[in-house]
């Protein structure tokens, strides 16, 4: 495979050969991995953490990262009030990675990042150390003119929205109670605007551009949904008239007379026509969630998990991946007619094996089920799982619930002590975590609410159903052979032999790099809450350590460099 990627697109080093540490910095989509080390054998006792300062490109000016945690115990996490955040230079960061999520998105341009090591003397004054400092560019698009990887924030659960949101409303005034009110609701938050475009982040918004995009050059729009209930996806499409063909799921609850999809398809056929909407399962589900858009000169195609719905665009942690060129909006489209006139017998059409993108200075291929036993994915991704040779990151809906050979492949590659593993996936009101202190180690399942302490069991919880919807597995990231798979496809048997789906692989590091960072950004925000667990039941408050002052007192970087698994960690990403 030929080596398409200019490393400074997606990873800086920082260069002062000064600083006792090292700088990494990982491009991802609207947000950025930093990643640290100490240069020379272990830090000494009385370093006590990372300051992070960061200046955007619309600033002249340096603002420090901010912590949950500090010090003290009586101004960490309070049982109730507001809760209090730190600077870095005051209450620095105790881990060797982090990923900074910035409040805005969209605006192209150079990022400024200085990391800084504070130490603490026996007088608990802190002092700085010499810093690095590493300049990276987070573009709008993960490979320009190409492909786009983008992500929503999936954040309603966390003391971000909280602070900023649940003040000036309850969740209620921003989402519907339900699923099937969703095309005649209005919030009535009086941060509604903002708190929507935070909450959708980049996938809100470029899905928006690009349905409006089309409008604009007169493009003819093909659309599979599984779920349509969003009024800014149907609204353009009604606007848009007969240059749209629609499929729409009917299965189960879908396609029942007063549900949002059959409401959705009925308007749509009244402004596309009736003979340019059709409705489908394909025997399970018609699970896709694809807009393909074909015009004078945009031609463009989005995929991913992301359904066109209001859990999907402000709840959940959702991908959508947009790619562009005729390559994909031909192999798409042959798909698109494949489930339309095909039906009954798609698992034997050229859509469902794999097929090249053509995607311009990138190695990418899709399928698209149901297949059939000649041409299944299923047994060939689990097969790729165990084969990885560094390391997987996995983000996947369901796995808990579906088992089978993806959940094995996983459970194998966890035992083997050459490949580093993190993983998340959910099941209605639980998340399940692999449990970063140890490899092997067992998973295990922390409520999202009822068992946690304050302040995280008063956050809103933006109602039932998964908040964790990703479907992907990055392999060997770190490696030439990097690569990520994605799309609809829930790694299960019905994804692969009964539903309508699309399956991606991907090989180019600047992509797989962004998934890596989203599943790694995921996963940190879920197994924080754990620690806050782990302390609550002990009757403890999570705080920052002091250097060691007595016999038995330990730094707080010790596990860093003596559990074999936080070892990898700190130098896989360093």
């Amino acid at each position: 495979m030929p080596d398409t990627i200019d490393p400074t697109e997606y990873q800086v080093n920082g260069d002062n050969e000064r600083a006792p540490f090292t700088l990494k910095v990982h491009r991802g989509e609207g947000m950025a991995l930093l990643a640290m080390d100490w240069k020379n054998g272990r830090p000494p006792d009385d370093f006590v953490g990372f300051a992070i300062a960061y200046k955007a490109p619309w600033s002249e000016k340096f603002f420090w990262l901010r912590n949950r945690l500090s010090f003290e115990e009586d101004v960490a996490f309070a049982s109730s009030g507001p809760t209090r955040k730190f600077p870095t230079n005051t209450a620095p960061i105790q881990k060797f990675r982090w990923v900074h999520f910035p409040f805005t998105v969209g605006r192209e341009g150079e990022f400024v990042y200085r990391v800084t090591p504070i130490f603490m003397d026996a007088d608990d004054e802190l002092s700085e150390g010499e810093h690095q400092t590493v300049v990276i560019r987070l573009a709008r698009e993960t490979v320009p003119g190409v492909a786009n990887a983008t992500f929503t924030r999936g954040f309603v659960l966390s003391q971000a929205f909280a602070d900023q949101y649940s003040k000036n409303g309850s969740i209620s005034s921003l989402l519907p109670a339900a699923a099937d009110d969703g095309l005649d609701f209005t919030p009535t938050h009086e941060k509604a605007d903002e708190a929507l475009a935070w909450m959708g982040f980049e996938a809100r918004e470029r899905i928006g551009a690009l349905l409006s995009d089309a409008a604009a050059d007169g493009a003819n729009v093909q659309i599979i949904a599984y779920e349509l209930s969003l009024p800014e996806v149907l609204g353009p499409l009604e606007a848009m008239g007969n240059k749209v063909r629609a499929i729409i799921d009917d299965s189960r609850n879908h396609g029942e007379p007063h549900s949002a999809e059959t409401v959705a398809a009925e308007r749509l056929a009244v402004t596309a026509g009736a003979d340019n909407v059709k409705r489908q399962n394909m025997g399970g589900l018609q699970h896709n969630k694809v807009i393909i858009v074909d015009g004078p000169t945009i031609k463009k195609v989005l995929c991913g998990s992301t359904n066109f719905s209001w859990r999907g665009f402000f709840v959940q942690s959702n991908n959508a991946l947009i790619l562009s060129g005729e390559g994909p909006v031909q192999v798409f489209q042959r798909a698109f007619e494949d489930y339309w006139n095909n039906e009954d017998t798609f698992p034997d059409t050229l859509s469902a094996g794999w097929t090249d993108l053509s995607l311009n200075g990138i190695d990418a291929a899709v399928t698209f089920s149901p297949h059939n036993g000649a041409n299944r994915a299923l047994l060939m991704i689990a097969d790729e799982i165990e084969s990885a040779q560094t390391s997987v990151f996995y983000s996947l809906a369901f796995l808990s619930q579906t088992g089978g050979r993806v959940r094995e492949a996983i459970e194998n590659v966890t035992l083997n002590d050459n490949v580093f593993v993190y993983g998340i996936s959910d099941r209605e009101t639980e998340i399940e975590l692999l449990k970063p202190d140890g490899n092997p180690a067992p998973v295990f399942v922390v409520a999202l609410s009822e068992h946690l302490p304050e302040p995280f069991k008063s956050e809103a919880k933006g109602g039932g159903g998964n908040r964790m919807h990703h479907k992907f597995v990055v392999l060997d990231f770190d490696t030439p052979d990097a690569r990520v798979y994605l799309g609809s496809y829930n790694f299960s048997d019905a994804a692969d032999l009964t539903n309508g789906e699309n399956l991606l692989v991907v090989r180019d590091r600047r992509i797989v790099t962004a998934y890596m960072i989203e599943a790694l950004r995921t996963f940190d925000h879920y197994h924080f809450r754990v620690a806050q667990k782990d302390r609550a039941t002990r009757n403890e408050r999570l705080t920052l350590k002091k250097p060691p002052r007595a016999p038995g007192d330990e730094p707080w970087w010790l596990n860093d460099y003596e559990d074999s698994v936080k070892i990898r960690d700190r130098l896989l990403f360093s």
